[in-house]
Parts: structure tokens; sequence; C-alpha cells
């Protein structure tokens, strides 16, 4: 199993932007399909992008669809969720995931959130 650090939370203001990196120590990123799974006060976990291994695919859930996006570093050590236009509702504990089966859906991975490599969450708060 990977050992998956995200960083990039913090506090914002709605309509402001964050950042988050996941990166694995010592190990490339570039032959896992990488989830973000956000887990928002109270309730479960929600895989809210996702994206292949080979970067072909992507997968937002609606409630991110248009504010934000999924990329992976040129390096392939790094992959990143921008956030923009941020909500109250987008407030949560922030997850990095990795898995290195071979996926034929990204959409089906962000629904089951069946990954074998988990960090330990980034806390992002929205709030005036």
């Amino acid at each position: 199993q990977l050992q998956l650090v995200e960083s990039g939370g913090g506090s914002v203001q709605p309509g402001g932007s964050l950042r988050l990196s996941c990166a694995a120590s010592g190990f490339t990123l570039a032959n896992y399909t990488i989830g973000w799974v956000r887990q928002a006060p109270g309730k479960e976990r929600e895989g809210i992008s996702c994206i292949s291994s080979d970067d072909r695919a992507s997968y937002y859930a609606d409630s991110v669809k248009g504010r934000f996006t999924i990329s992976r570093g040129d390096a392939k050590n790094t992959v990143y969720l921008q956030m923009n236009s941020l909500k109250p509702e987008d407030t949560g504990v922030y997850y990095c995931a990795a898995e290195d089966a071979i996926i034929t859906s990204v959409h089906y991975m962000c629904y089951v959130m069946t990954f074998n490599s988990w960090g330990q969450g980034t806390q992002v708060t929205v709030s005036s």
C-alpha cells in the first residue's frame, strides 16, 4: 500500500479557491487511479472526483462539476484538486485515495470507493 499525504486544506471564504495536493512518498502515482473523497460533517464519504491511471478519463460528482478540476502533475508524483467557487457545503475532510488495479470506469470507482490506499485527510472549511 502507498502512503498518501494530502496537503493544501484550510479555511476560505465562500467564493474562494484552494488547491489540494496528494503525493506518495518515494513513489510515482502514474499507474494508479486516484480519487478525491469528501466527508462532510454528519454525512457519509462521497467520491467527488476521480482520474484514471492514464489521465484519459475523469469523473466529477454533480455537486462539484464545473468548479473542481482534478489533474496529475507532470512528474506523475502528485495529483491535484483545484477547487474554485467554494461553497459552505464544500466543508469537510478531503481524502486522497489510490487504486492500482485496472479500472474500467472512474465513475464507478468514485461511487464504490474501493481504493486500496488512503491518505489521512485534510480539512477544508468554507465559511464567512
